[in-house]
């Protein structure tokens, strides 16, 4: 234990996450106001007062300076299924709700540094193609999540798929400058035809428990 008595682990996670969120947050400031490509990676670690080196044991590719900031969303589906009473009723309760707060990952958000992000995010290739490499690892988790095999992954796939699509429509409508209250009657109706369709479509699924909630 350290003297305050935190235990030295914990202290050490939170000491580590904090960098994480530091040196992320100032790389997207640079970018927005730069552009990602104008800006190097040395840059943002002169930035961050951290070396080159340290910077690469946080962030192995620069990418991820940026995609960080929605890291902890990638195995948010694979959670979400487990809430019930089905799967894709979980997933729609959950993605409305989200809605309902204007939760940024929805693209249902209005504000500057929401828009800037996005923005940075799908106006810049590598960014894009690093994106789907995180969908894929949410695809894959949610298909664990689901029981594994083909139909898992299929279904899998579809949920994803929609949750992007509903999400990049709401950010393209609010990015070109319609009232969020606006876009946000159309978000709820698509949200729920979608989910409706996900539901009549695929075949039966339930979640399954994780090896650690199931110790």
């Amino acid at each position: 234990m350290s003297d305050d008595g935190t235990s030295e682990p914990g202290l050490r996670e939170r000491k580590k996450r904090r960098m994480y969120e530091t040196v992320s947050e100032t790389a997207i400031r640079l970018f927005v106001e730069k552009g990602f490509d104008a800006v190097s990676v040395a840059e943002v670690a002169a930035a961050a007062e951290i070396s080159k080196p340290t910077l690469f044991r946080y962030f192995p590719v620069k990418e991820d300076l940026v995609l960080y900031r929605i890291a902890d969303h990638e195995d948010e589906a694979a959670r979400v299924v487990r809430e019930g009473p089905t799967p894709v009723e979980a997933l729609r309760r959950h993605f409305l709700e989200g809605i309902e707060r204007r939760d940024p990952i929805t693209g249902l958000n209005d504000h500057p540094a929401v828009l800037a992000f996005h923005s940075l995010v799908y106006g810049t290739p590598a960014l894009v193609a690093r994106m789907y490499a995180y969908l894929e690892r949410s695809e894959a988790a949610l298909a664990e999540a689901l029981g594994g095999g083909l139909d898992a992954r299929l279904a899998a796939g579809q949920i994803v798929a929609v949750r992007r699509i509903l999400a990049e429509e709401n950010w393209r409508r609010v990015s070109a400058g319609e009232p969020v209250a606006e876009v946000q009657k159309d978000a709820v109706t698509a949200a729920e035809r979608a989910f409706g369709l996900l539901e009549a479509g695929l075949p039966p699924l339930a979640a399954t428990h994780s090896k650690r909630e199931a110790e």
